[in-house]
């Protein structure tokens, strides 16, 4: 399809300015898109810190696919300048990435890793169709296209569209391919149908053993394409935390000892594959994380971290690490043995502010309680954003302090989240969150501007009572009739 002229003055534009990520506005967006088979496009700010670590990878990714890739466009849309634009397309945080298939109707998330190289892998995947045809000349080099692959043999037509829908729905991650000539089936040691995943590690070939259910299925490629123990690390953190299941940590600062472990962990990694996962970490690089699961910098170490529920089960650090003791504990973590590790400041003697000040042990009878709309702050001492909030944060919550009726509906309140675990996976500071009454089970985040007006405006439009907070305000500030002097109004409102 030929660009239409604005298109074209856009891409010259991009090119002299020395950049492969095509910029977009409301001007030329819906046109770009509809022109393009397959966009990434970001919705960014000009102030988000993640967008600016985000910029040199996605420009570095959009001259790899630019060279190597025809046919898959990078463009971005500043939103501080395109507000109406970004609203259109349900922007709420920074940065959002999605994908377009030639369409403003066949649109879904970007679920990659920021980082070069994961993008451009990301994007060759979206760009081929879900299920890869193979016959005995492309088998070959497709089982080794990807760290991890799954092949299909097939003989009727049942499997083959489950399979399919499998593919569709995995295909962010996943290569799948799939062929009916029997003879491969046969090279290959199976009987069609079959599935079989090929692999870059462990065990490189492995058979599906189960039905051909859409569910069973889906847990199998996500279940198997994980390392039998792997490594966290920048590149693959996400994929952990995303697959959902309980991650192992075993944190170690020297080859010597990773090896030790690893060698006598495979069997029971192996066995309670599904139930667990178990990676090691670099100590020495993150061993900081470690306080995340409720352990001390002392190494060896071993936690497990449930990623449904943040619980952390922490090894005794008392005792010396083994990998006797370590296959106990993890039996002991399968069987539900062991009881979770709580981490928790003291819980404030009074609340002396109009700032609710939440820990671990009262989380659940603050937070969850299933009468009032909660909203909670979840911050760090050292976070400099949650530090130029803290006034307004203030302000909002004495809205609604020292009125009975009010006070028994709504709670501001925060919890400093480095030191008391929570039961969320909080990745950024500030988060804040409504719980409103009612629905605990669906927390709403915010993500608006952090003002005092809209904060309140969040809590009206979210929560069970809709008390207008603004308006409780301006009340405050109405002068009485024998009023002598004005009252002065709040900045934000």
């Amino acid at each position: 399809m030929k660009f239409s002229y604005l298109s074209t003055v856009l891409v010259a534009a991009s090119l002299a300015l020395g950049s492969d990520v095509i910029s977009l506005t409301k001007d030329n967006f819906d046109s770009f898109i509809k022109e393009n088979p397959l966009t990434l496009t970001e919705f960014f700010a000009t102030w988000c810190g993640h967008c600016k670590a985000l910029a040199p990878e996605y420009e570095a990714a959009a001259t790899t696919l630019k060279e190597q890739h025809k046919g898959i466009a990078l463009a971005k849309i500043d939103c501080t300048a395109e507000n109406d634009l970004c609203n259109e397309h349900g922007i709420q945080g920074f940065p959002t990435l999605k994908v377009f298939r030639g369409s403003l109707d066949v649109v879904s998330p970007y679920t990659g890793q920021r980082k070069a190289d994961a993008i451009v892998s990301y994007m060759v995947k979206q760009s081929l169709p879900a299920v890869s045809l193979l016959d005995q000349e492309t088998l070959e080099n497709f089982k080794t296209a990807d760290k991890v692959v799954v092949v299909g043999y097939f003989n009727d037509k049942f499997t083959n569209q489950t399979f399919g829908n499998v593919a569709e729905s995995l295909r962010e991650n996943f290569l799948f391919g799939a062929t009916a000539d029997e003879k491969l089936a046969a090279a290959e040691e199976v009987t069609a149908p079959a599935i079989v995943m090929y692999k870059s590690f462990d065990e490189t070939k492995v058979v599906y053993p189960g039905e051909m259910s859409f569910d069973d299925l889906v847990t199998f490629v996500k279940v198997e394409s994980m390392p039998l123990i792997g490594e966290v690390g920048p590149a693959t953190y996400t994929g952990y935390i995303e697959s959902g299941i309980p991650l192992a940590y075993l944190f170690v600062s020297d080859d010597e000892t990773k090896t030790k472990f690893t060698e006598a962990l495979s069997p029971i990694a192996r066995e309670l594959r599904g139930v667990v996962n178990i990676a090691t970490i670099d100590a020495n690089a993150y061993g900081q994380h470690a306080e995340n699961v409720n352990l001390k910098q002392q190494w060896p170490a071993f936690a497990i971290q449930e990623i449904a529920n943040n619980y952390k089960y922490a090894y005794d650090q008392e005792k010396e690490l083994t990998a006797e003791g370590l296959i106990k504990f993890l039996k002991d973590y399968e069987s539900g043995d062991l009881s979770p590790t709580i981490k928790s400041q003291p819980t404030p003697e009074t609340q002396d502010g109009p700032v609710i000040v939440v820990t671990a042990n009262t989380y659940d009878e603050i937070v969850l309680d299933d009468t009032k709309d909660v909203l909670i702050e979840f911050y760090a001492t050292w976070c400099g954003h949650c530090k130029n909030l803290a006034p307004k944060y203030d302000e909002l919550a004495s809205i609604f302090w020292g009125d009975e009726d009010l006070t028994s509906k709504v709670t501001v309140a925060k919890i400093d989240t480095p030191n008391n675990d929570v039961p969320d996976d909080i990745r950024g500071f500030p988060t804040i969150k409504l719980y409103p009454a009612g629905d605990k089970a669906h927390p709403i985040e915010y993500n608006g501007d952090r003002t005092v007006q809209s904060l309140a405006d969040f809590i009206r439009d979210n929560g069970k009572f809709g008390i207008d907070g603004n308006a409780l305000a301006q009340k405050k500030t109405v002068l009485p009739d024998d009023a002598e002097e004005p009252v002065e109004n709040h900045d934000e409102l």
